[in-house]
């Protein structure tokens, strides 16, 4: 079943920033995440398993799996034939819009500026990733620019930790936030995973 990118950011209150470097990491780390209740899972491609990863999790019953850090269309057209079902991006530039959008693919770019939102809209783009979240101004920065750019819907990503999330999903315009504090640095703990998925999981918004 193919989500809208506003789907999959109603999927849960958290979506799990991961950065795997072993593919026998994938399985285990995508099944702790789904049993504790974030189905949507964002793989970045900052590591040379990466893709295959994508592949793995793609597997688990429930996992909704995206690819992030996706710079370019080529590494979006990698992330789609790895079985990705959404794309996220640090930034918008034109090329990777407009081949995400011509290839149906759910796509939260990344915005920081008023001139990023608005390129996004003017692509027929209406939800965002905030990035860098806390750098960029934090929850102030964000409600200032959700205020005029009212059309807009948001996943702020980068820095946000388990204490404040609560704050930021308060805000009306603030569907998710995106998190790596779920999968903790380290050797996977599946029981750990887990447990902080479902603190995440039950998140009010």
């Amino acid at each position: 079943m193919s989500l809208t990118v506003a789907q999959v950011m109603e999927l849960a209150p958290v979506i799990p920033v991961l950065v795997v470097e072993n593919v026998e990491d994938a399985l285990p780390i995508a099944k702790a995440l789904v049993a504790g209740g974030l189905p949507a899972l964002e793989v970045t491609l900052r590591t040379p398993a990466a893709l295959d990863v994508i592949r793995e999790m793609a597997k688990v019953e429930g996992a909704v799996v995206g690819a992030g850090t996706v710079l370019n269309p080529k590494q979006l057209e990698a992330a789609m034939k790895a079985g990705a079902r959404f794309a996220v991006s640090p930034g918008l530039t034109e090329p990777l819009g407009k081949a995400a959008i011509e290839a149906g693919m759910p796509f939260l770019p990344g915005t920081a500026t008023a001139g990023d939102i608005m390129r996004g809209l003017d692509m027929g783009l209406t939800h965002f990733k905030f990035f860098p979240a806390e750098t960029s101004g934090g929850l102030p920065a964000l409600k200032a620019l959700a205020a005029p750019l009212y059309e807009a819907r948001f996943c702020p990503t980068g820095g946000i930790t388990a204490q404040s999330a609560p704050e930021w999903l308060a805000q009306p315009f603030i569907k998710c936030v995106g998190g790596s504090w779920i999968v903790p640095k380290g050797p996977v703990d599946p029981v750990k995973i887990e447990a902080l998925a479902r603190e995440a999981a039950a998140l009010p918004r």
